[in-house]
């Protein structure tokens, strides 16, 4: 198949999953939409640019941002070499979906997700889904991590075990000793067969929106109280730390010039640390 085909095919579903994911927040919240803001990478001339949408205050997602991009142009020197294949050309394309949902009630689980298609002197897909509980809920934990192997399985019945264990090994801070959230499937570089990895990047992406629709289901009609809120605004500085520090789509986005407004969408509207 065409390199600009596979782009493009890449490009268009990542598209319309911002538009399905984004409906479905808005039917879920009722009176609240979406603010979308489109940016470009460099006004000067063309190296693509996205779109982001942010829905704040809904009652059921206090925060909750849905980014597109598609960026285009050529890596520093300084960034030369550490992404694959840029060791002979600098040259890169780049297009993805990034989505980060702060929750209001305590009881529901943060959630983050993101695909992505990179191409340079090859092209490859990586991603992934895993969700933050600020209490611990071991029956949503068993059912969500079920419904990962369920996605995996379709696909490779061997993917969900490497990839629970990349999820296990990526969100993890070091400087605290202990994993952001309750993980789930975290994989990159998936460039063996294009067709069966956009199957199951799509797959994902599918996968993550029945999750979001059954965990707000499951969870947002429990009480909570005072200091379940201030246990969430903690685990947040903790979701925090990771993202500024450690997390590789920041650092990625940063580094290529991408909005900063976008980039920094996954921070919460509060959080604090004791």
């Amino acid at each position: 198949m065409e390199i600009e085909i596979k782009k493009k095919l890449a490009k268009n579903w990542f598209k319309i999953l911002q538009d399905m994911i984004c409906q479905d927040i808005e039917e879920l919240e009722g009176k609240k939409n979406f603010i979308s803001t489109e940016w470009k990478r460099n006004k000067k001339k063309d190296e693509g640019g996205g779109e982001y949408r942010i829905l704040k205050e809904g009652k059921i997602f206090e925060k909750v941002g849905v980014n597109f991009s598609e960026v285009y142009g050529k890596f520093s020197n300084e960034f030369r070499g550490k992404i694959p294949g840029t060791n002979l050309n600098p040259s890169f394309w780049a297009s993805g979906i990034s989505i980060v949902m702060h929750m209001k009630n305590p009881h529901v689980p943060a959630m983050h997700f993101n695909t992505r298609y990179i191409y340079t002197s090859h092209g490859w897909f990586g991603g992934g889904i895993d969700i933050t509980p600020c209490i611990k809920d071991t029956k949503l934990k068993n059912w969500f991590h079920d419904e990962l192997k369920k996605c995996c399985d379709r696909h490779n019945k061997n993917y969900y075990k490497k990839y629970k264990k990349w999820c296990d090994e990526y969100f993890y801070l070091p400087h605290r000793k202990e994993l952001r959230g309750i993980g789930g499937i975290f994989f990159d570089y998936k460039k063996d067969n294009w067709k069966k990895n956009f199957s199951f990047v799509r797959d994902v992406g599918i996968t993550f929106k029945k999750i979001i629709r059954e965990a707000v289901k499951r969870k947002n009609k429990k009480k909570w109280s005072k200091k379940d809120k201030e246990i969430q605004y903690e685990k947040r500085g903790r979701y925090v730390e990771f993202n500024l520090l450690y997390d590789r789509g920041t650092k990625f986005g940063l580094q290529t010039g991408g909005n900063v407004e976008a980039i920094l969408m996954s921070l919460p509207p509060t959080a604090k640390w004791k």
